[in-house]
Order: C-alpha cells, then structure tokens, then sequence
C-alpha cells in the first residue's frame, strides 16, 4: 500500500488516516503542509504561532479524521484542512489577545499573485473573475476570509484585527462593488 499513497487523493488519504494509517498521514502531511504554511503565513507574521497552529492542525486532523464527511458533504479534504487551520489560527489569535498586543498581519507581500489569488483566478474566470480582481485589497481580503475560507463575521475580524463592524462595512461594500461590475 505504501507505493500506492502518492497515487490516492487528499479525500482517501484522511479517510486512511481515520483509520490510523500513519503512512497515509505521513503522506497527506507531506503534500499538503507547504502550502498550509504560506497561507498562515499571509496571514500571521508571528513563526512562533504559524507553527504551533500547524501543529494543533494536524493533531486536530489525526485525531478526527473520521469526521471529514468529504464529497458527500460538498467539500474536499484540502478544504477541510484549512478550515481547521484557519479556525486554530483565530483561536490562537484570540488567546493572544488577551495577554498581549495581537501579533501583526503580514506586511511582506510578493511582487508576483500568491497561489491562492492565481487559483481563485482560475475557478472564478470571466466577468466574475474580473470583478474580484477590481476589488480594493481590504474588501477582497475580507471577501476571501468570509467566502472563500468560510469564517464568520466574528473569526473574519480577530483574523484581520479589525473591528467586526469594519468587517461587516467591508462585507457589504465589496458586495455592492461586485453587483456593480456583474451588472
């Protein structure tokens, strides 16, 4: 089976994992830690916490792998992982937050798109593809955290440090803007 694992999909590798398959986990941490890392990292510049919510992240995915539903629950494993990710980096966030100053977004941005942004560019294409790409940053990063990752108003707002009510105003706003352009 082990020659195998590089030829099985993130879905069936968790559902291996969920039966204890440390290979398969082995396998499914090697393929997917790399870019789980730079998406935290764009969004914390703080290594300390990138690594410790990798670590709560895939702990979190050994120990409930057999609640990943998959396709029949309209996700995908990769999904699945970063919405645990994401979520243990709000965590982590707000437990900061409560001893010291919140650490701070990632300032360094790449001359070039990050993958996410070429990705999205890719499933979303003609006019509403356009549209995303015309949105101010501060709506599309907003958009992106509440749309695209799935968090809510609240996690949206301790994972951006900004007020919820600049989140919600931000929300609104790059909704009025892509009604605008898709009209």
């Amino acid at each position: 089976m082990r020659a195998a694992l590089p030829e099985l999909d993130e879905a069936r590798l968790v559902r291996l994992v969920a039966r204890g398959d440390r290979a398969a986990f082995e396998e499914l941490y090697r393929r997917t830690s790399p870019w789980m890392a730079v998406r935290l990292r764009r969004r914390c510049a703080d290594e300390q916490i990138v690594a410790e919510v990798m670590q709560e992240t895939y702990l979190a995915v050994w120990r409930a792998a057999g609640a990943f539903v998959g396709t029949a629950g309209g996700g995908t494993a990769v999904g699945w992982l970063w919405t645990i990710a994401a979520r243990r980096l709000v965590d982590a966030f707000r437990r900061r937050a409560h001893h010291a100053e919140p650490p701070p977004a990632a300032a360094w941005r790449p001359a070039a798109p990050a993958a996410e942004e070429e990705a999205l560019a890719a499933t979303v294409g003609g006019d509403v593809g356009d549209a995303l790409r015309r949105l101010a940053p501060d709506l599309r990063q907003v958009l992106q955290a509440m749309v695209l990752d799935g968090l809510s108003v609240r996690e949206t707002a301790v994972l951006l440090g900004l007020p919820e009510g600049t989140v919600k105003t931000r929300a609104r706003r790059a909704r009025l803007a892509m009604r605008k352009a898709l009209s």
